[in-house]
């Protein structure tokens, strides 16, 4: 399986959660798309442990398993379709949570998060 990982569940992972490192280890490649990557500097700037987390997610993003996923213009297209279904089901998310379904829907991968809004877009694999 593909798994993308979205900002809470890496953090999981790196907390320890069970059902989180279980599912990253049995995947058969993780993916990172770069709003999460985003996201986590930002917390990592925000937080005392700035330098310690940064060496933790380099440790990780080093691994033969892990990708970067990096929008594009086909991630655009699926972008603008996802917030105008968000738009029109009046169900709307966060941005970079748009972001982080366009691409995963963009590579027909399953996003892992722990994060209830994802569930208003039917057409994305979760886990």
């Amino acid at each position: 399986m593909n798994l993308v990982l979205d900002t809470n569940t890496y953090r999981a992972f790196t907390d320890g959660n069970a059902a989180t490192v279980r599912l990253i280890r049995e995947a058969d490649k993780i993916w990172m798309p770069v709003p999460v990557l985003a996201e986590l500097r930002f917390g990592f700037l925000r937080g005392t442990r700035g330098q310690a987390n940064e060496a933790i997610l380099a440790e990780f993003l080093a691994s033969s398993r892990v990708g970067i996923l990096v929008c594009d213009q086909q991630t655009a297209h699926y972008y603008g379709e996802l917030k105008m279904q968000l738009f029109k089901q009046g169900t709307p998310i966060p941005i970079n949570d748009v972001w982080i379904a366009a691409i995963t829907l963009q590579h027909r991968f399953v996003l892992h998060t722990l994060d209830s809004d994802f569930k208003n877009i039917r057409q994305l694999a979760l886990v």
